[in-house]
């Protein structure tokens, strides 16, 4: 029974669309028989040889629920009890996450501003100070995301120049890979490539963003990072008792070009969205879209008039930012609709 209106579209978040078939068709697929719990499952174990197709030999893969609980425990995971994380103060483990990796993790977050979304090595310094001080959490990590929150990208060399800062001061180094794909097909390169051979250590491998129904996974690529995820996993409530459900997700993005094909479509889709609005008198971009999100500043009263078609997200509701976002089954109709709404709204 359908209880929703299935001509609803938006550009709120790439989590407002529906599963990919093919991710849907593999859930069926791997719903036939019996299979072991917990992990012991051949579709896990599948899983851990796709990842290691793509992140190396060393690469091991834990599947979550949730991209919450894949940062909770990837960072548990590199610090003892007094051990403190820097990051941007836009990541997502410190705005929108509610206190989790903090109140859950029992970790400290030390945030640097960054206009663009981006640490550097300058940027990590502010924090990384203090070791062997009682009276402050030691900073022993630096979590950094790929894409960023305002859709930037990190080169492979800026991230190793980050990881080799990191591992020089005893820190080691987690990359929130929510949107990992589209960072991937924006920078036209192997995930390894700014991920394991750029020297990060442990990592969030998104599913949900890119089509999956609810698929997250922590990858572990360094042996820098203690073992004991297992233990974690299951402390912060994200073993999942089928987890062949959550790997059969993984493999069908991951194990096929699916996540390839999915990221080239929703970046693409961004760059249309920026392309279609470049003229709009009033309408200024303060990012250039690298990968599926687009963010602007528009005129007073055009977000709430566009919003009544097509819902999206103020960012920074003090100078009027908004955030788009697109998905792998955002239609070049669903672009062309949603510019000409506020095309006509900005010179109404």
């Amino acid at each position: 029974m359908q209880i929703h209106n299935v001509n609803t579209r938006g550009f709120a978040s790439d989590n407002y669309s529906g599963v990919h078939p093919e991710i849907l068709q593999a859930i069926v697929d791997a719903n036939e028989g019996h299979q072991s719990a917990y992990g012991s499952d051949a579709y896990t174990e599948r899983l851990q040889e796709v990842v290691r197709e793509h992140f190396g030999p060393r690469a091991e893969a834990f599947p979550v629920f949730n991209g919450t609980g894949a940062n909770v425990i990837a960072l548990q995971s590199t610090l003892p009890r007094w051990g403190a994380v820097i990051a941007a103060s836009t990541a997502h483990i410190h705005v929108d996450e509610a206190g989790a990796p903090e109140r859950v993790g029992g970790m400290k977050l030390l945030v640097v501003d960054t206009p663009d979304g981006k640490l550097t090595p300058e940027l990590v310094d502010r924090e990384a100070w203090g070791w062997g001080d009682e009276h402050r959490a030691q900073p022993l990590t630096v979590s950094i995301t790929q894409s960023t929150e305002l859709g930037t990208l990190y080169t492979p060399d800026e991230i190793r120049a980050l990881a080799d800062h990191a591992h020089e001061r005893g820190m080691l180094l987690h990359l929130d890979g929510a949107r990992l794909p589209n960072a991937a097909v924006a920078l036209g390169v192997p995930f390894a490539e700014f991920t394991t051979d750029a020297g990060v250590d442990i990592l969030s491998l998104g599913g949900t963003k890119n089509g999956a129904m609810g698929a997250e996974a922590v990858v572990v690529l360094s042996d820098r990072v203690p073992d004991g995820m297992k233990y974690l996993r299951k402390l912060n409530m994200q073993l999942a008792s089928k987890m062949r459900f959550i790997s059969a997700q993984l493999i069908a993005l991951y194990g096929t070009d699916l996540w390839q094909r999915n990221a080239t479509h929703s970046n693409a889709m961004a760059a249309r969205l920026r392309a279609a609005l470049a003229d709009v008198p009033g309408v200024e971009f303060t990012q250039e879209p690298r990968a599926n999100g687009v963010f602007a500043v528009l005129p007073e009263g055009v977000a709430d008039r566009v919003r009544e078609h097509f819902f999206f997200y103020d960012w920074d509701e003090a100078i009027r930012e908004v955030r788009w976002m697109c998905s792998f089954d955002t239609t070049e109709e669903d672009i062309d609709s949603f510019a000409k709404l506020v095309r006509d709204a900005a010179t109404a």
